[in-house]
């Protein structure tokens, strides 16, 4: 079974990881770096799908957390 994701999301990752280094390297704090990122992407989300569609992709999101996978991902300890 294909684990790489979608083109798109690859691409799309890559522009945001830039943009997050830019603004890191402008000294911005990243809880505002952070914040700005999630509301632009809650406000797409809210334009692309259905309410229960985004609820969806923020409970898999609250999942991650939970299950200590995202700090994982990170390689950070899960507090």
């Amino acid at each position: 079974m294909n684990q790489d994701p979608p083109a798109d999301l690859s691409h799309a990752g890559a522009i945001v990881d830039k943009a997050i280094e830019y603004m890191m390297g402008q000294q911005l704090d990243p809880v505002a770096i952070a914040s700005a990122l999630l509301g632009g992407s809650l406000g797409l989300l809210a334009r692309s799908m259905e309410d229960h569609a985004i609820e969806q992709v923020l409970q898999n999101a609250l999942g991650s957390l939970r299950s200590g996978e995202l700090r994982a991902e990170w390689g950070q300890p899960q507090v």
